[in-house]
C-alpha cells in the first residue's frame, strides 16, 4: 500500500491507495518542519492516522511539504516517518514538487503555489529545473493569505481601513492591538495567524479596499515570481492552493494583464498526486 501526504502551513492532505487502487483520505494539521519538530509530527500522526489505518501493511510513503525543500529539515519528517511507518521506504520532497506532479505529471509548465504561503517553478523533465527562491512570511509569499495579511492588520491597527470595513472587521472578530502583536510575535504559527482572514476578504470583495488589496498582491507575486522565468509567456501555467481556487476569477484577472492565460487551477494536489503515484 502507498500513503500520499501534501502538507501546507495550515492542513496536510493524506491519501492512502490500497493494492487494489481503493483510496481513502483524510486532512491533518501542516506539519511545516520549521515550526514543528519530529515528535511533535510524529505525535500528531500517531494520534490522528494510525489509529485508523494499518501501518504495518504501508511499504511507500511520499511526503509532500512545505520546508521541506532541503535535506536538512526533509530529515525532520523522514525521522518521524521512519518511527511510525517501519516497513515502508520513505520519500521526502517539497510542496513544491508536489504542485508540480499534480498540475503537469510529465509535461513541462511553471506551477505555482498560492495558499497560507506562496511559492512557484519551473518544472521540465518531472524535475524542478527552476525555482524563483520564495521568502516566506516576514520577507515574501506575495499572493498568499499570509502576506495579505500583513497588509491587511497594519491598515487595522493604523486605522488606515475605510470605516464600513473596519467595523465589519472589528464586529467578526474583535482584536485589539495587543491580541494582533501577540499572535504575530509571541504565539504558535504566526504565518496560519495571517492567512486566517481570507473568507473576510471573499465576503467583502465588493469593497474597493478589498479588491484592491487581494488583486494588488497578486499583482505583486507576478512581479516578484512569474515574470522572473524566461519562458513564463510560452508555456502552461497552472496553480494550487485555497487562495488560488477562493479567488479564481480575480487571478486570472491578473493573470491577463501580465498577458498570460492559466491552464488550471486545483484547491489541493492531493487528488492528482494519488493519479501520479499509481503509474
Amino acid at each position: 500500500m502507498k500513503l500520499i501526504a501534501d502538507s501546507g502551513a495550515t492542513k496536510s492532505d493524506w491519501m492512502l491507495i490500497d493494492d487494489s487502487g481503493e483510496q481513502m483520505s483524510f486532512q491533518l494539521v501542516g506539519m511545516n518542519p520549521f515550526y514543528v519538530d519530529s515528535n511533535e509530527i510524529e505525535n500528531i500522526i500517531a494520534k490522528e492516522l494510525i489509529p485508523f489505518i494499518d501501518a504495518k501493511s504501508i511499504n511507500q510513503v511520499y511526503f509532500y511539504g512545505a520546508g521541506c525543500s532541503t535535506v536538512f529539515k526533509g530529515m525532520v519528517i523522514e525521522e518521524a516517518l521512519n518511527k511510525l511507518f517501519k516497513r515502508a521506504e520513505i520519500h521526502i520532497d517539497s510542496d513544491l514538487m508536489g504542485a508540480a506532479r499534480a498540475l503537469f505529471n510529465d509535461r513541462e509548465g511553471i506551477a505555482c503555489i498560492l495558499g497560507t504561503g506562496s511559492n512557484s517553478c519551473y518544472y521540465y523533465d518531472e524535475k524542478i529545473v527552476e525555482n524563483v527562491m520564495s521568502l516566506g512570511y516576514f520577507f515574501g509569499d506575495e499572493g498568499s493569505g499570509a502576506h495579505m495579511g500583513k497588509v491587511f492588520l497594519k491598515d487595522y491597527l493604523l486605522g488606515n481601513l475605510p470605516k464600513e470595513i473596519h467595523e465589519a472587521f472589528k464586529k467578526e472578530y474583535n482584536y485589539t492591538r495587543d491580541n494582533v502583536l501577540d499572535a504575530v510575535y509571541n504565539l504558535p504559527f504566526p504565518n496560519r495567524f495571517l492567512a486566517s482572514f481570507c473568507e473576510f476578504y471573499a465576503d467583502n470583495l465588493s469593497n474597493k479596499y478589498i479588491f484592491d488589496l487581494v488583486t494588488n498582491s497578486f499583482r505583486e507575486f507576478f512581479i516578484n515570481q512569474i515574470e522572473k522565468y524566461k519562458k513564463y509567456k510560452t508555456v502552461p501555467l497552472s496553480f494550487t492552493g485555497s487562495v488560488a481556487f477562493y479567488f479564481e476569477a480575480l487571478l486570472r484577472q491578473i493573470a491577463s494583464e501580465f498577458d498570460v492565460k492559466i491552464e488550471k487551477i486545483l484547491r489541493s494536489p492531493i487528488n492528482a498526486l494519488a493519479e501520479y503515484h499509481k503509474k
